[in-house]
């Protein structure tokens, strides 16, 4: 049932993670109760790092994209591995200088970004804005122009890629909110745009196909459509443009059937198909960029939950109640996200019972799981749900008033709180 060396099971029978046992954890800290490893995460960043230096010569920089979980620690560990960050709002940008992360390993991506926001970058200097539309460029020009500075931006860019995902996760293909369309010549205009634009410079390209891909094959590919459209850029304005950020969406293991690629492999195929388009075209080898948000932190985590009321239907199917739901983790509701449940203070005995895991909202929807394989269990047992390290703490709220989980990190044994539980005097401090 491990989706992550992280995750074992000790002599007693209890789930454990980074070595700490997941009982003692709910004990100590209540649930529902966000853990994830800091080993996991560090390991994770350096296959990352490591598979630029393997296979293109180090040319290049790995981005956290911290939409996948974000807090200062984070941001602390990003900055500790030698990496840069991907924001995509400026309360992320805002956590991520508070922490004191250096503002120009800092790339601010989004698809509606407010002047405020816009303002908020570039007064601290990021490394780069990610434009996406002709009228964020035009803010860009207004602002940087009133404060005497040059934003350096890349353009994103919709490389015609269908990464065969969820309809809701794919950005790639012509029919997305994101950046400018190639089939249809937006983005050429958009680049002699920006040529032609005052206090921005365009120093390289964005892409980003999708999230939770398993196959290689269209990342490689949309890696040759981008070094084409470089080609292209050079041929038709003279300007060869060296930096390229092909995004992220590397698929991770949420069931045990899942069978993701090793993220080396992936950084192999990307690099063989840059370096030969770009020998193709006749291009220099550009500095690549890479934005793993999930995949560094997405099985390094799992959410506690207690078990409150079972409620068996003969024939229809049987609720496992717990005290969280859509409030920590809405994915299910979203898009049927899977994973892998287990009980935690039982986890050495088999998985026999079909079950729906629902939670304590008033929603018929709030559901984690259905139909999933669970020990048997009974009121006060602990259920862990694999793989929450990504988009659960980052996609939660206060829906019904229900306080946000705290989150834990463990290293070696060792817990420790990175984010406190909210309160219930938090949720009504900002009433009037």
């Amino acid at each position: 049932m491990y989706v992550s060396e992280s995750i074992n099971i000790n002599n007693i029978g209890h789930l454990t993670i980074g070595g700490c046992d997941t009982v003692e954890l709910a004990a100590k800290y209540g649930t529902p109760l966000y853990v994830i490893d800091e080993t996991g995460i560090r390991k994770n960043c350096r296959k990352f790092v490591n598979s630029i230096k393997e296979h293109y010569d180090g040319n290049g920089r790995v981005l956290y994209a911290s939409k996948a979980f974000c807090c200062k620690e984070m941001c602390r560990i990003v900055e500790s591995e030698d990496m840069g960050l991907d924001v995509v709002s400026g309360g992320e940008l805002y956590t991520a200088l508070s922490a004191g992360f250096p503002a120009d390993r800092i790339y601010f991506h989004g698809n509606n970004k407010t002047p405020s926001e816009l303002k908020e970058a570039i007064t601290a200097g990021v490394g780069r804005i990610v434009v996406d539309n002709k009228e964020e460029l035009d803010y860009i020009c207004s602002l940087a122009g009133t404060m005497n500075r040059t934003a350096y931006v890349y353009l994103r860019i919709k490389p015609g890629i269908d990464a065969h995902t969820h309809k809701f996760i794919k950005t790639g293909q012509i029919d997305s909110k994101f950046g400018f369309a190639l089939e249809t010549g937006e983005a050429m205009e958009a680049v002699k745009l920006c040529f032609s634009t005052a206090n921005v410079e365009l120093v390289g390209l964005h892409c980003h196909i999708g999230s939770q891909i398993f196959d290689i094959t269209p990342f490689a590919h949309a890696a040759e459509v981008m070094i084409k459209f470089l080609a292209d850029i050079k041929k038709e304005t003279g300007v060869e443009l060296r930096e390229l950020d092909l995004g992220g969406g590397f698929g991770i293991k949420y069931k045990l059937a899942d069978r993701p690629e090793d993220f080396s492999a992936y950084m192999k195929k990307v690099a063989d198909s840059v370096k030969s388009t770009a020998r193709e075209y006749g291009i220099e080898l550009p500095y690549i960029l890479i934005e793993p948000g999930r995949g560094i932190v997405g099985a390094e985590g799992l959410t506690l939950y207690r078990v409150g009321s079972i409620k068996n239907i003969p024939d229809v199917r049987t609720y496992v109640s717990v005290d969280g739901g859509m409030g920590d983790n809405p994915r299910y509701i979203l898009y049927q996200a899977e994973y892998e449940v287990v009980c935690a203070n039982k986890a050495d005995l088999t998985r026999t019972r079909t079950v729906t895991v629902a939670g304590k909202c008033c929603e018929s929807g709030d559901l984690i799981q259905e139909n999933t394989l669970l020990q048997e269990v009974e009121p006060g047992d602990l259920l862990a749900v694999l793989s929450t390290g990504a988009y659960c703490y980052s996609m939660a709220s206060n829906y019904n008033r229900i306080p946000r989980p705290p989150v834990i990190m463990v290293k070696d044994g060792e817990p420790r709180i990175i984010v406190n539980r909210e309160s219930y005097e938090r949720l009504v401090e900002d009433d009037v």
